[in-house]
């Protein structure tokens, strides 16, 4: 079926809509995991890839910043659990982060999960040695979090400072210490239906336990500004598409959604298991209080907490 989505024409992407909600209502009825990440650590990068603003090859005009304080990290992530978020992300930019780094961010993981120890936290550091993972575990995060970005085959038209290679091998360490493992891609960068298909079947490879879809967002400063490969219909033929491959998997939907699907973002929630909510690394995301409509008109059981919901997005 992915591949008949794929390469359907646009218009008739919608009568798979029926199929694919089926495979989500199968793997996870009514319910729905929201998500939020706080942007630790901007910019300075040292990779090229031409989508991303925070790296040092981007003119884009963004917060650029070290690790922000640990107060600072635990505020932000209080806040979103308070709201009713189910799972929360410190994510850093750059490659890889050095020894010293990792050990702070430990510490942070670690405080968090002393005052509740049934919070679900999680990571995104890049590049990361096995004996990192293992004290990241020990300090109480639940999930690592590190994107494929795109195929093997398409990867060294968008960056050729971090190999694809290391990528899937930063993966498979995190799998194979027993973390849970959150990776996807980025969507509307110039790649083939070849290559969401390889990307898929590499996720597939790896038993990821949650497959996060983002969407190019162009900003200005980035190599790729005057790209534009994504429309609303066939941003959602890449989520059906998704959807249908990964019929055991948690799909979400992260960065890039309120631009590219617009007012189509309800059928695509409708068939996906995650949602990150609020804002996202460089780029803002919508209120709560739209979103937790969103989902209350869908029928989902979530567990944002209305009344915390009315300012803007975190």
């Amino acid at each position: 079926m992915i591949c008949e989505i794929l390469s359907a024409s646009l218009p008739d992407v919608m009568e798979y809509f029926s199929s694919v909600l089926k495979i989500k209502k199968s793997f996870s009825g009514n319910s729905i995991e929201t998500c939020a990440i706080v942007n630790a650590k901007s910019g300075k990068c040292f990779s090229d890839c031409k989508f991303c603003a925070q790296s040092k090859y981007s003119k884009a005009k963004i917060d650029i910043y070290p690790l922000l304080d640990i107060g600072k990290l635990l505020s932000i992530a209080k806040e979103s659990f308070n709201k009713g978020i189910d799972r929360f992300s410190f994510v850093c930019s750059g490659v890889a982060l050095s020894n010293s780094e990792i050990k702070y961010l430990g510490k942070v993981v670690e405080t968090l999960k002393a005052g509740n120890s049934e919070l679900r936290v999680c990571v995104s550091l890049g590049q990361i040695k096995k004996e990192e993972l293992l004290f990241l575990k020990a300090c109480g995060v639940d999930r690592y979090h590190h994107n494929l970005e795109t195929s093997r085959e398409f990867y060294p038209f968008i960056s050729s400072v971090q190999a694809w290679e290391d990528r899937f091998r930063t993966v498979a360490i995190a799998k194979e210490i027993g973390l849970s493992v959150c990776s996807g891609g980025i969507f509307g960068l110039g790649e083939s239906d070849e290559d969401i298909v390889s990307l898929f079947s590499s996720l597939k490879e790896l038993e990821v336990d949650s497959v996060p879809l983002n969407f190019f967002h162009p900003v200005k400063g980035i190599p790729l500004e005057k790209q534009n490969f994504l429309t609303p219909l066939r941003s959602l033929q890449i989520v059906f598409a998704a959807r249908a491959f990964f019929n055991k998997t948690v799909i979400r939907i992260c960065g890039g959604r309120e631009y590219n699907l617009r007012e189509l973002q309800p059928f695509a929630v409708s068939v996906v298991d995650g949602l990150m909510v609020g804002n996202y690394l460089t780029t803002k995301g919508r209120t709560l209080m739209t979103d937790l409509e969103l989902l209350k008109d869908l029928a989902f059981d979530n567990s944002l907490n209305l009344l915390d919901c009315s300012e803007n997005a975190l």
